[in-house]
């Protein structure tokens, strides 16, 4: 059952990182810094946040998600697959009452009042009390789903909501494996990906070659945020709102033989506000103490001498997409089987930033560290960086 898959949330947007000197053209596309729209931006935050375009005849009418949270799903389950909890929508008693130990986060009863709450982050549910119990009717997911997280300041996996932070702790595969519509040969596909990764293709092709969940903040003035610049965020935002998540919308792309129609479209006309609320989340400031002052800004000169960085990393974007520009795997040494599914079959630049917030790194989640990248684009081209070289670059890397 192919398309059994957990949304990607919206705009899936960047972290793959190119570093090249060669560069395939493509059309350029119109950068997003257009001044922004309060109204539209409030009303795109609550869309982020508690909108599911109606996916619900997905998530419950085909994959029986309600039927799988109320069996069995409690906050210990949950939290262990890397959902999480808004600490803002809980009252104070219940508040007190989890820091009391008072809380049964063994009971998936408890997970039921924390979706009645609208607490569970990405997880949008209908819960009526039928005979004096709560039961779960219906329930779909947002895009706050897998582009944000919370900052632990309750306990960890409960906090305060951080909009526009990829959830990289969020296992999607194995979210999706506990369905009992899924088969037994997607499941044991679903299990391989892990925290933090997805596949957008998929249910298309049937193919598996897992991307890094990336953030959904600072892509203001940058021309195209998808891994392989299909097109701009609200480009994304439709096709994973339509194809992915499942919601009741009307999608198309000829270039990928997808054409979905549904009326009425819960979808298209949310796409402004959504993408304005997208394009106000800035980008999060490396913590203080987190990197050596004096190494950052030798690495700086790094980054745009020796390292070479700065070719392909442009200007205030650190993305010369914005150029028109896109990169064969070859020229930077990525897998290339990603690129091989869409339609540019190349990958853009990285914009780089909040680069400290939201590793693994590169389209696949092979860099585990910035530590990592340094050393792979210091082995694909050949620069000899020194070891003092590499480590300042780094440095700076944090600072982005």
């Amino acid at each position: 059952m192919r398309r059994a898959l957990i949304a990607a949330g919206a705009a899936l947007v960047v972290a793959c990182a190119g570093a090249a000197v060669s560069c395939n053209d493509d059309s350029p596309t119109e950068p997003s810094d257009e001044p922004l729209d309060a109204a539209l931006v409030a009303q795109g935050k609550e869309i982020f946040r508690f909108d599911t375009f109606g996916d619900e005849q997905y998530w419950t009418d085909t994959l029986r998600m309600h039927e799988v949270i109320q069996r069995g799903v409690s906050p210990a389950t949950a939290l262990g697959v890397g959902l999480k909890v808004d600490v803002d929508a809980l009252p104070a008693a219940l508040r007190e009452a989890l820091a009391a130990g008072r809380v049964d986060l063994g009971s998936p009863a408890t997970t039921l009042a924390l979706l009645k709450l609208d607490a569970v982050v990405g997880l949008k549910g209908q819960v009526q009390t039928v005979s004096g119990r709560d039961t779960l009717l219906r329930v779909g997911i947002t895009c706050a789903l897998c582009h944000s997280t919370v900052d632990d300041s309750f306990t960890k996996g409960i906090g305060r909501r951080l909009d526009g932070w990829a959830n990289t702790d969020l296992n999607p595969g194995a979210i999706v494996a506990l369905s009992p519509a899924v088969s037994e040969n997607l499941r044991a596909v679903l299990r391989t990906w892990g925290p933090g990764k997805y596949d957008p293709r998929i249910n298309f092709d049937g193919l598996s070659t897992p991307l890094v969940l990336p953030p959904a903040y600072g892509l203001r003035g940058v021309a195209r945020e998808t891994y392989t610049a299909e097109g701009p965020v609200s480009y994304w935002n439709a096709y994973v709102a339509v194809t992915q998540m499942h919601g009741h919308g009307s999608f198309s792309d000829p270039r990928l033989g997808v054409r979905i129609v549904q009326t009425p479209d819960l979808v298209t006309p949310k796409l402004d506000a959504l993408r304005q609320y997208q394009l106000s989340l800035a980008a999060p400031a490396p913590p203080a103490g987190s990197f050596d002052a004096a190494a950052a800004a030798r690495g700086r000169a790094v980054f745009a001498g020796a390292g070479q960085c700065a070719t392909c990393h442009a200007g205030t974007t650190f993305t010369d997409v914005d150029a028109g520009r896109l990169h064969a795997p070859s020229e930077t040494g990525m897998d290339p089987r990603y690129a091989a599914r869409t339609t540019q079959k190349a990958y853009r630049t990285t914009p780089l930033r909040g680069l400290w917030q939201h590793a693994p790194y590169f389209h696949d989640g092979s860099a585990a560290t910035l530590r990592d990248v340094v050393a792979h684009y210091d082995r694909v081209r050949n620069l000899r960086l020194t070891d003092a070289q590499q480590r300042d670059l780094v440095e700076y890397l944090k600072t982005l």
